[in-house]
C-alpha cells in the first residue's frame, strides 16, 4: 500500500508535498495569531509554530512533554497550553492546523509522531513534574489518540518521553543521518522515535513517571479468550495479528482498532470502522468468498475483532509470481495462462462482489491488496471497515487511488473498482488512473498488444472508468527518432512545476526532499538542473539562484552526501559554471564531521570521495585528492558484513549502488586509477563479493538482489547497479565468477514490465544501464524508450511521470521526470550524458602514485 507515502498526498492532487504552510495545511490555529510579551518569537518549523520565551537555560535533551487531541479539541488545547506556558516562560510549540493534525492521525500516518499536537520543554525534571500535573489537571478529560512513543500521563492527553530539545543529528549503522541525542560521554547517539516508549539506558525514570508506566504495564490480554501469536500489520489505527482460540485451538485474525486515531476522510476513527466491520461481517455471513467473524471485544481502551484466518497470498503478491512481463522473454502460452487465470480471478471476484450488493452492502474498498488467492486458485476479499448498507454509502473515507472512484457513490463505488482491476490484473499500475482517467485507454492498448485477452473484457472496464464521449488525447509517445520534442515536452512540465517562492524545495518530488533534502541531486534541485542542462534542455538563472542561495545558507540538519546533500550541490553548481560557489559548498562539508558519514555512494564517504576526486581533476587542488583518498582508505579497510543471511535491506545491510558495497567498490576503483595501487582494487574486489552474496540467481538465469520477499533489478539497490560496477572491474581486471554473474544481471535488464518509471528505482535506471553496454538502436534499449510511455502522463502542456508509489507526480532526479529525462538523454543527446559521476572512466596513469599497501 506504500503507506509512507499517503500522508504526502493529502495537500497537493498533483505532487507529493508536506503541511509546511498554509497553503498546504489550510487555515492555522487562531492561537497562531495571539500576542507575545517582549522578548518572546514565534517563528515557523515545518508544520510547527514554536513559541521561544527567549531565555537561556534549556537544556539540549531531557524530559519533554506531549499533548494530542481530537479534531473537535485541538484548538481548546492548544490555548490551555497556550495560557499556562506563557506566563510561566516555557517553551512551547504546536502543529499548525487542523488538516496538519489529520496528517498525524490518519490512518497511513507514521505511527512514531502519531497524535503529537503541542511539545513542551520543561527545563528541568522538577518543572516537568509541575507542568505535568497542573497542566494535566487543567486538560484532564479531554479526549485524545494516544501517543505510542510516550508515556501518558494518567488518562491524557499529556504524554512524556526522553528525547531531543535541540536539532542534533548523528549517523545511524546504516549510514542513514538520523536526529541525535548524546549519551554521557557526550557521543551523539539516535534518538529513537519509534512507536513503543522506550528510555536511553542511562537514564532512569524519575519516580513521579513510575505510577503512570505501572498503568500502562497493568493492560493484560490473561483473560481474553485468544492468544496473539504474531503481528502481520501495522497502521496507525491499529495492527492485524494471526493467533489462536484458546478454546478451539482455531487459528484466527485478531484486528485491532485504537480509539481516535486511524481518522480517514471523513474523521471517523479506527473503533468505529471496526464495529462497522464486525456489524457488516455479519450480516454476509455464508457468501463464498467472504471470512466469517467471531468475536467483538475490548483489550483496555483497544477494539479487537476476531475473525477467519485465511490461508493464500494477497492478489499483488499473485500477480507478481505468475507475470510473464517481468520475465526477460515469453511464450505465448505464459501470456495465454496467464490470461486464463486473470480473467478467472475478475469473474470470482465480480461474483462475490454482487451476492453482497444483493445483502443491500456496499463493499467500497476493492483493490489488489484486499484480495486472497487461495492454493486452490479460489478468491476472498478482506477488509471491510468501510463497507455499509447502500441506503448510508456515500464515497468512502478510505480508498485506493488506483480504483477508488472521486465522485461516485453507492454500488457504482464497487463497479468502477471492478472497472479498474480488469486493468490492474494485466497492468498493475493503476494508481495512475487517480492522476489522469484518461491513462485507461492507453492501458487497454498496451495489455492488447502483449496479451491474448479479449478486448470486450477490456472495454467494459474502460467505459466505466472514462465513459464513452469523453474527449480522446492521443496516447503518450516516447520514440527515439522524436528525441528533441521528447525532452522539450519533459522540461516545459518540470519547468512549469517549479516554486522558486518555496525554500524548502524548487521543484516537487519525492517525500525524502523534505528531511533536508530539497537541494540535493537525488530529490532537490541540484539534480533536476543538472538534469537540464547536460540534455540541452536549458539553463534557468532564477532556478540557479535559488541554489545557489541554499549552498550558501544551508539549513542546521542539512546532509552532506553526493546524492542526498551538500556535495551533491557543489558538483552541480561546478558543472553549471559557478567554481568557486561549488568549492566553497565543499568546504563546508569538510568543516563537518565527515569522516563518521556512512559508507555508502547516496550519502557517505564513497560519494564524497567521488566528489573530491572530481573536483580535484577539475580544480587541482591537492586538498581535495587528499581527502579523497582518506575516504577511499577507510572503505578499503572495512571488514566483511558478519550478518551472512543473503538479504539486502530492512533489518540486514544493503546491497547496491547506491546504498550497498558496489558503491563503494566504485570509489576503490577510481582510487586505484588515481594511484594505481592495485591494494585499492583488491579491495573493489572485495566489496563487490560482499555484494554479490545478497543477490539471487533464478532459475531462468536471471540475477538481482534478494530482499528477503522479494528480489529487485533496480539501480539503487539492484542488481544492475552493481552490474554498473562489475562492467569498470572488469575493465580493470579479469574475474570469472564476475564475468558470470555480469551475464545473469544483464538479464535483469530485459523485462518488458518495471513497475516504476523512475532513475534509481525503475525503468529510467534500467535504461542507464543498458546505455552504458548498448548502441542507442539496439533492441533492447528501443523498448525501453518506448516503453517509458507506459507511466507518462501530461501536466500543463509538457509531459511528466510519477514518483514512486505512482500516487503523484514527481520532478527530481532520483524518482521522477528529471530522472528519466536524464535517461532518454544518455541514450539520445548528441553529446555525451551520464549520472553524476557515474561515466565510465579509465585513466591511462595515476595522477598521484601512492606507496605500496597505501589502500590495505
Amino acid at each position: 500500500m506504500n503507506e509512507e507515502y499517503e500522508g504526502y498526498t493529502m495537500a497537493d492532487a498533483s505532487f507529493y508535498d508536506a503541511m509546511h504552510s498554509e497553503r498546504t495545511a489550510g487555515e492555522s490555529f487562531a492561537a497562531v495569531e495571539r500576542p507575545l510579551p517582549d522578548t518572546w518569537t514565534k517563528h515557523e518549523q515545518d508544520d510547527w509554530f514554536v513559541i521561544n520565551p527567549g531565555t537561556p537555560g534549556l537544556p539540549l535533551q531531557g524530559w519533554k512533554i506531549h499533548a494530542s487531541a481530537t479534531q473537535d479539541n485541538a484548538a481548546e488545547v492548544i490555548e490551555t497550553v497556550w495560557d499556562y506556558c506563557v506566563p510561566r516562560g516555557i517553551e512551547f510549540k504546536f502543529l499548525r492546523s487542523k488538516k496538519a493534525l489529520l496528517a498525524r492521525v490518519s490512518k497511513y500516518a507514521p505511527r512514531g509522531f502519531s497524535g503529537k499536537l503541542v511539545t513542551i520543554y520543561p527545563k528541568d525534571d522538577t518543572q516537568c513534574e509541575q507542568i505535568l500535573t497542573e497542566l494535566g489537571e487543567l486538560l484532564d478529560g479531554e479526549p485524545s489518540p494516544y501517543i505510542l512513543s510516550d508515556l501518558r500521563w494518567g488518562k491524557g492527553p499529556l504524554f512524556v518521553r526522553y528525547g531531543a530539545f535541540a536539532s542534533r543529528y548523528t549517523v545511524d549503522e546504516s549510514g542513514e543521518l538520523v536526529d541525535a541525542i548524546a549519551d554521557p560521554d557526550g557521543n551523539l547517539v539516535m534518538d529513537r522515535r519509534a512507536p513503543v516508549f522506550h528510555t536511553p539506558p542511562w537514564v532512569t525514570l524519575p519516580g513521579f513517571l513510575e505510577p503512570h508506566l505501572a498503568a500502562r504495564n497493568a493492560v493484560s490480554i490473561e483473560n481474553v479468550p485468544y492468544t496473539f501469536d504474531r503481528p502481520i500489520h501495522f497502521s496507525n489505527g491499529g495492527g492485524i495479528y494471526v493467533g489462536t482460540d484458546k478454546r478451539t485451538g482455531k487459528e484466527v485474525v485478531l484486528k485491532e482498532a485504537r480509539p481516535h486515531s486511524g481518522l480517514d476522510a471523513w474523521g471517523h476513527d479506527a473503533v468505529r470502522r471496526l464495529e462497522r466491520e464486525h456489524n457488516v461481517l455479519r450480516r454476509l455471513a455464508g457468501i463464498p468468498g467472504i471470512p466469517e467473524v467471531y468475536d467483538l471485544f475490548w483489550v483496555g481502551e483497544h477494539r479487537f475483532v476476531a475473525m477467519e484466518y485465511i490461508e493464500g497470498t494477497v492478489l499483488s503478491k499473485a500477480i507478481v509470481g505468475r507475470y510473464p512481463l517481468i520475465k526477460p522473454s515469453q511464450d505465448e502460452d505464459d501470456l495465454a495462462s496467464f490470461t486464463d487465470w486473470a480473467v478467472d480471478v475478475h469473474r470470482q471476484v465480480a461474483e462475490t462482489i454482487d451476492a453482497v450488493h444483493e445483502r443491500g452492502i456496499v463493499y467500497g474498498d476493492l483493490h489488489l491488496f484486499n484480495i486472497v488467492v487461495r492454493d486452490d486458485g479460489s478468491t476472498v476479499l478482506l477488509d471491510f471497515e468501510v463497507a455499509a448498507p447502500v441506503e448510508e454509502a456515500g464515497r468512502p473515507g478510505l480508498g485506493n487511488q488506483g480504483f477508488a472512484s472521486r465522485t461516485m457513490a453507492g454500488f457504482d463505488v464497487d463497479n468502477y473498482a471492478l472497472a479498474c482491476l480488469r486493468l490492474a490484473l494485466f497492468l498493475p499500475m493503476t494508481n495512475l488512473l487517480g492522476l489522469h482517467r484518461v491513462k485507461a485507454r492507453h492501458f487497454a492498448q498496451i495489455i492488447t498488444d502483449h496479451f491474448p485477452v479479449a478486448t470486450e473484457f477490456l472495454a467494459k472496464g474502460v467505459d466505466v472508468i472514462v465513459p464513452p464521449g469523453t474527449p480522446a488525447l492521443p496516447n503518450p509517445q516516447t520514440e527515439r527518432t522524436h528525441w528533441s520534442l521528447l525532452r522539450d515536452d519533459l522540461a516545459r512540465a518540470i519547468v512549469a512545476s517549479a516554486t522558486p517562492q518555496r525554500t524548502d524545495r524548487l521543484f516537487p518530488g519525492d517525500p525524502q526532499q523534505f528531511g533536508k533534502a530539497g537541494h540535493g541531486l537525488s530529490y532537490g534541485a541540484a539534480g533536476v538542473l543538472y538534469a537540464l542542462s547536460v540534455t540541452g534542455a536549458g539553463r534557468y538563472e532564477q532556478y540557479e539562484e535559488w541554489l545557489l542561495h541554499q549552498a550558501a545558507n544551508p539549513p542546521g540538519g542539512i546532509r552532506l552526501g553526493l546524492y542526498d546533500g551538500l556535495h551533491g550541490v557543489a558538483f552541480t553548481l561546478d558543472h553549471l559554471g559557478y567554481r568557486q560557489q561549488a568549492l566553497d559548498t565543499v568546504d563546508i562539508c569538510l568543516r563537518e564531521n565527515w569522516l563518521e558519514l556512512g559508507p555508502d555512494l547516496a550519502g557517505g564517504l564513497a560519494g564524497v570521495g567521488l566528489n573530491l576526486l572530481h573536483l580535484a581533476d577539475r580544480t587541482g587542488e591537492p586538498a581535495l585528492r587528499v581527502a579523497a583518498h582518506k575516504a577511499a582508505g577507510i572503505l578499503a579497510e572495512r571488514p566483511d558484513d558478519a550478518d551472512d543471511s543473503g538479504i539486502s535491506g530492512g533489518q540486514h545491510p544493503y546491497a547496491g549502488l547506491m546504498r550497498g558495497r558496489a558503491g563503494q567498490a566504485l570509489l576503490l576503483i577510481r582510487t586505484y586509477d588515481d594511484t594505481g595501487d592495485v591494494a585499492y582494487l583488491d579491495a573493489a574486489a572485495r566489496a563487490l563479493r560482499q555484494d554479490l552474496t545478497r543477490t539471487y540467481l533464478r532459475s531462468n538465469g536471471v540475477v538481482e538482489v534478494s530482499e528477503g520477499w522479494r528480489t529487485m533489478p533496480y539501480l539503487a539497490t539492484g542488481s544492475v547497479g552493481i552490474g554498473m560496477v562489475l562492467d569498470e572491474y572488469l575493465a580493470r581486471r579479469h574475474d570469472e565468477q564476475f564475468a558470470e554473474t555480469n551475464q545473469g544481471i544483464a538479464l535483469a535488464a530485459e523485462s518488458t514490465m518495471y513497475i516504476l518509471p523512475g532513475l534509481t528505482m525503475g525503468r529510467a535506471g534500467i535504461l542507464a544501464y543498458l546505455v552504458g553496454r548498448l548502441p542507442s538502436d539496439h533492441p533492447l534499449v528501443v523498448k525501453q524508450i518506448r516503453n517509458l510511455a507506459w507511466h507518462a502522463l501530461p501536466y500543463k502542456d509538457g509531459m511528466a511521470f510519477p514518483g514512486t508509489a505512482l500516487l503523484r507526480l514527481s520532478m527530481d532526479l532520483a524518482t521522477g521526470t528529471a530522472g528519466v529525462l536524464l535517461a532518454l538523454g544518455m541514450a539520445l543527446h548528441h553529446e555525451p550524458v551520464h549520472m553524476p559521476l557515474l561515466a565510465p572512466t579509465r585513466r591511462t596513469a595515476p595522477q598521484t602514485p601512492a606507496p605500496t599497501g597505501t589502500g590495505s
